[in-house]
């Protein structure tokens, strides 16, 4: 698509053929108290649309692949904001929006010299230590926020680009192997098991658990990546260890869960309606009154119960859109992510980087829309890009960022060595004739 102005024009109208036909949509079949809300909505996400368009070839990419399909799924979230209960236009969603666009540039800017941000691994480290000092300081009580009056952040959120960046690595960092005791142990990975452990244990301080499968599966990711390293040779015994200590360690933190977790659990939905059970027996009723086509725009009712646009916000898009245009939604942020597989990162470090990103945003989605559907216990956390939140939005966005830059890295120029100067020959004598005199 570098050099190819027919396929970008091709994909900018495919982008805007898409979001014109869900407010065609919203016109003939949302509720909404006046037709001027349904053009502010539409002037607002087709200026979006023709804003990122002619802001893109500035940028120097060798694919602008995964920028439109960010563009469609953000601005598809905009919409679905800006319908639930009635049609009105989302401005808070909408700043958040832009913002993750905007640190979808930094992400990609960040991260696209993997020689560059290999070596401030140090300053990751500390970036993390940093936001987890904060965390304990600032966010009050074992809690996750920092108030601002009515704005506020969730810092544990950031955690998470740092930590895929602390979880990518180059095969030449595995090489520097160490002897400890019985094993050969590269410090970097040790160094990494820590700082995952610390996260997760203050998630846990924090009653943050439904973050932790995000951040357990991002240490996987990097932890696969650094032992089956092209033409590494690891035991399988090893592997078999760690499946044990991961599931001990599971059974430890169930046993040690609050109480309210160890309820959610073991919770029946149907028999506790008013009680634990309310969100999802009401996220699953949704989901059958929106049948596969939905009730319409601004005609649904779960907008009633909390958390409505984050924690259970597939349900409500079931319900409004139809289950149909859910999992159809669903799939457009799964192709995004499966971009990195359909064309290969051009490093090792982006590859690792790429993986770290796909397994978080696939385990979230997971555990939203499982958790929904009462497929596994309710967590609270949220769709990337689809659900409301600030810190989430401007977070997805920096990751999105790194699979840009994974596909688009910008390589570091290497050392010149400068060529040595060449020795001048010594004069040679004038050659002396035979039988000539001295």
């Amino acid at each position: 698509m570098k050099n190819n102005p027919f396929a970008y024009v091709l994909s900018g109208l495919f982008v805007l053929l898409a979001h014109l036909a869900m407010l065609a949509n919203i016109m003939y079949n949302g509720n909404y108290a006046q037709l001027s809300d349904v053009w502010t909505l539409a002037g607002t996400v087709l200026g979006l649309d023709l804003a990122w368009f002619i802001i893109m070839p500035f940028f120097r990419q060798h694919s602008h692949t995964v920028d439109f399909i960010l563009i469609l799924i953000l601005n598809m979230s905009l919409i679905f904001q800006s319908c639930f209960g009635e049609v009105h236009l989302a401005l808070k969603h909408m700043i958040t929006c832009i913002a993750a666009l905007a640190a979808s540039r930094i992400g990609f800017f960040l991260c696209r010299d993997h020689n560059w941000i290999a070596k401030q691994k140090k300053f990751v480290w500390i970036g993390i230590g940093v936001v987890m000092i904060i965390i304990l300081l600032f966010t009050g009580s074992r809690s996750m926020w920092i108030n601002f009056g009515s704005f506020t952040i969730q810092p544990s959120e950031l955690l998470k680009p740092l930590l895929v960046m602390a979880c990518a690595t180059s095969v030449a960092e595995q090489q520097k192997k160490h002897k400890l005791l019985w094993f050969n142990v590269v410090w970097e990975n040790l160094i990494l098991l820590g700082i995952t452990a610390a996260i997760c244990l203050l998630q846990w301080w924090c009653r943050d658990l439904g973050s932790i499968p995000t951040f357990a599966a991002i240490y996987a990711a990097g932890f696969l990546m650094r032992i089956c390293y092209p033409k590494a040779k690891f035991s399988k015994k090893t592997l078999i260890g760690a499946g044990i200590a991961v599931l001990a360690i599971a059974g430890i933190g169930i046993k040690l869960a609050p109480a309210y977790v160890r309820d959610r659990l073991f919770v029946d939905i149907w028999s506790d309606k008013t009680g634990n059970g309310y969100q999802q027996s009401q996220a699953l009723i949704a989901i059958a009154d929106g049948g596969w086509f939905g009730k319409g725009p601004g005609k649904g009712f779960l907008h009633n119960v909390f958390a409505y646009e984050s924690d259970i916000v597939f349900s409500t898009i079931s319900e409004e859109w139809g289950l149909l245009f859910a999992l159809m939604v669903i799939f457009i942020i799964l192709l995004m992510l499966a971009i990195p597989l359909i064309n290969p990162a051009r490093s090792y470090y982006h590859g690792t980087l790429a993986a770290g990103v796909c397994a978080a945003f696939t385990v979230q989605m997971a555990l939203n829309i499982f958790g929904s559907c009462n497929m596994i216990p309710f967590t609270g956390v949220t769709i990337p890009f689809i659900s409301m939140g600030g810190t989430s939005m401007v977070t997805s966005g920096l990751m999105a960022g790194m699979l840009i830059a994974s596909q688009s890295p910008e390589f570091g120029k290497l050392p010149t060595k400068k060529a040595p100067a060449k020795k001048k020959k010594p004069a040679s004598r004038p050659a002396v004739r035979k039988g000539a005199q001295a």
